[in-house]
């Protein structure tokens, strides 16, 4: 059974959504936990966003009783303004803080914060502590093998993290260098794992999309759960069909169109309650092209979703998507 701390308990082989900008907030948090997500995140959230008050910074901290367990993760590059935003995000509740020693895109790598803070592990080290002294919660921390390939120092920073008492690591297995590009190397991940120093639960990321992959490297790395992300766009499923793959061995039929639309709609219908009306729907269109990926002459309907200004109109374009792949005629263009 793993267990985070001393009161958050995800059964024999969680399965995590990764936090993502821009697409882990909570309507799309509400699809994966209902599709079997077993701990979730928030969008990373900046600490001088935190303590500025920022209200976008502010809005992440939304969280809800269904979501639970779920962290708020938190970067920066500045030891005081991470210990304040750790004091701000523990006063929303979250089961956890999660601290973002990973991110590789310029605009949080290049001021010093996320994977750049691979640099600099007494750094990284300093405000781990400050953060773990801060907070009553389970400090949890997801980053990467190194800056590169010269310095993949993960090992190191395990170990160190893990002596200032943090409760959990999660590891993508590529460099900052590589961002998303080529194959993730889950090598030092399972190293990490079979390090007996080590005794927190060790969370693989990277690559995984599917159920056999999920199985592959469970059994090669042996880690305690894995985190999904790119995967999980579009395709909140992945998390059950894993969950049935690895149980039984055999797979779940994939989602119908129905299933498809009504995750969509209720996808939507949680945008709108959240964001509003013009923002759910404008911020919704980056979903809809995963949501239908591999449907046959699917194009045209898409192109009225990410055009469509009003809500109802899109509820009925669902109900023409639905009709028209019901009814056969996409299979005889």
């Amino acid at each position: 059974m793993v267990k985070i701390g001393d009161n958050i308990t995800l059964g024999e082989f969680p399965l995590l959504l990764a936090p993502m900008e821009d697409v882990s907030d909570p309507p799309f948090r509400y699809v994966c936990k209902h599709n079997g997500a077993d701990l979730m995140y928030t969008e990373f959230i900046s600490s001088e966003g935190l303590i500025r008050n920022a209200a976008k910074s502010i809005a992440k901290l939304d969280i809800f009783e269904y979501e639970r367990p779920i962290g708020i993760q938190i970067f920066g590059s500045d030891v005081e303004p991470m210990r304040e935003s750790a004091i701000i995000a523990s006063a929303a509740h979250p089961d956890l803080i999660d601290i973002n020693y990973g991110c590789p895109v310029k605009n949080v790598a290049c001021r010093g914060a996320g994977a750049a803070l691979l640099r600099d592990v007494p750094k990284m080290v300093q405000i781990t502590s400050e953060i773990v002294k801060s907070t009553h919660l389970p400090v949890t921390v997801k980053t990467r093998l190194g800056w590169d390939d010269t310095t993949k120092n993960v090992e190191d920073v395990a170990e160190r993290l893990q002596d200032i008492g943090i409760k959990a690591l999660t590891i993508h297995g590529r460099t900052r260098v590589q961002m998303y590009k080529g194959d993730a190397d889950w090598t030092l991940i399972g190293r990490i794992k079979d390090n007996p120093r080590i005794n927190i639960p060790v969370f693989g990321n990277g690559d995984i999309d599917t159920p056999e992959k999920a199985l592959e490297y469970k059994n090669t790395y042996g880690v305690d759960g894995i985190m999904l992300g790119r995967a999980a766009i579009g395709y909140p499923w992945i998390f059950n069909e894993i969950k049935h793959f690895l149980r039984t061995g055999e797979h779940i039929p994939p989602p119908t169109v129905e299933v498809r639309i009504e995750t969509a709609k209720i996808h939507l219908t949680k945008s709108l309650e959240w964001k509003g009306p013009r923002a759910g729907i404008v911020e919704m269109r980056r979903h809809y092209g995963p949501y239908f990926k591999g449907l046959e002459n699917f194009k045209p309907f898409r192109q009225r979703l990410v055009t469509t200004e009003n809500h109802e109109e899109i509820y009925q374009i669902f109900e023409e998507i639905a009709a028209y792949y019901q009814s056969g005629m996409h299979a005889s263009m």
